[in-house]
């Protein structure tokens, strides 16, 4: 995504109209809005003022499978949506999950109050990187794009204060209260153990699509710490790789 105008593509069904199991729980949560469409075909939607509902179809549904351990993995330990159920056929795999207060920190509101919703994103992110490296189970540490190694990015930079990391950072993944405060986090299928700067450096960038180029020194000034232009610029281009 390049351009702050992309993001109405990814307020579009698409050709396949609604999945089935969509349908079928609408009869008990109310009618479903698209909240999202990512650019692999899965689709997010809202059942009535209640849960979510992410549907991936196959091959991409394996992160669903991610998401879903990691919401267990933080349950009770960082502020995640519960998992309610969660189901697969032949062909999508799907999550239904309850709704954490706050809202998206780049809605209508946060775009006039831009500074409340950096500060947020950058309190959130602490939280991440605050907890204890062995809540994701060490045989899964490095499922997540930020502990790859591809060739054609030069050398990694060295990994010397391994954090959990979120693994898709990009600012609508934190959640906001109305009172400006960081609240929780969504979309944790590539959540992993790795550097910091994984998160730093797709945060930062996601301000300049959400909000308008200018914002990302106030991003490394809320968090509290110097940019890295080495580890952002790889980490930017490493994500671009994988994602």
């Amino acid at each position: 995504m390049s351009d702050v105008a992309d993001l109405a593509a990814f307020h579009t069904l698409g050709p396949d109209g609604v999945p089935a199991v969509v349908l079928g729980l609408q009869e008990r949560y109310g009618t479903a809005q698209l909240v999202w469409r990512n650019e692999l075909g899965g689709l997010t939607f809202r059942l009535g003022d209640g849960p979510y509902l992410k549907w991936s179809p196959r091959p991409a549904a394996p992160a669903l499978d991610r998401e879903r351990d990691a919401l267990g993995w933080l349950a009770g330990r960082h502020p995640v949506p519960a998992l309610l159920d969660h189901g697969a056929d032949d062909h999508a795999q799907w999550l239904l999950t309850a709704p954490l207060p706050g809202e998206h920190a780049v809605g209508d509101r946060w775009r006039a109050r831009r500074s409340e919703a950096i500060a947020a994103i950058a309190v959130g992110l602490r939280a991440v990187h605050a907890l204890p490296v062995d809540v994701v189970p060490a045989h899964r540490a490095g499922e997540s794009w930020a502990a790859r190694t591809p060739t054609g990015l030069g050398p990694r930079p060295p990994l010397t204060d391994p954090v959990v990391v979120h693994g898709d950072a990009c600012a609508p993944n934190t959640l906001v209260s109305g009172a400006g405060a960081w609240v929780g986090h969504v979309d944790l299928g590539d959540l992993g153990v790795g550097d910091r700067w994984a998160d730093l450096a797709v945060a930062s960038l996601s301000l300049d699509w959400n909000f308008g180029e200018g914002h990302q020194p106030e991003l490394f000034r809320a968090y509290g710490i110097e940019p890295d232009p080495e580890r952002i610029r790889y980490y930017r281009a490493l994500w671009e790789l994988e994602s």
